[in-house]
């Protein structure tokens, strides 16, 4: 499995930005997808994960509201919407294939793609 994050870049609070990342894999369906991200000194964060279909997801707190994930299973392609960014959604943020991990509403990556820097000036 392959997956190359893109879109990112410098932004000012406020304003929006739209991740996409694409998958190199035999049965994208077959995967459920998610966004992680990491700042800094900190520890990686779950952002969101969407289900085979699409007709599930899933969002961190700290995004809900904001972040927006899709899927387009004909692209073999992940999105990420982000609207309202603000100086603390500064990371690098990674696509990657997830499953369920053991309380409700985690997820454990198990693909990882390189990721694209977001930098949310204030």
């Amino acid at each position: 499995v392959q997956l190359q994050a893109s879109g990112g870049g410098l932004v000012q609070a406020g304003e929006s930005l739209n991740l996409t990342c694409v998958a190199s894999v035999r049965t994208f369906a077959g995967y459920m997808m998610g966004w992680f991200r990491q700042a800094p000194g900190k520890e990686r964060e779950f952002v969101a994960a969407i289900s085979w279909a699409g007709g599930s997801t899933w969002y961190g707190d700290s995004v809900k509201d904001r972040f927006t994930i899709s899927r387009d299973n004909t692209k073999d392609t992940t999105y990420l919407q982000m609207h309202d960014l603000k100086p603390e959604d500064t990371a690098i943020y990674y696509c990657a294939t997830v499953r369920p991990g053991q309380e409700p509403g985690e997820f454990e990556a198990d693909y990882q793609g390189q990721g694209t820097q977001v930098t949310v000036s204030s």
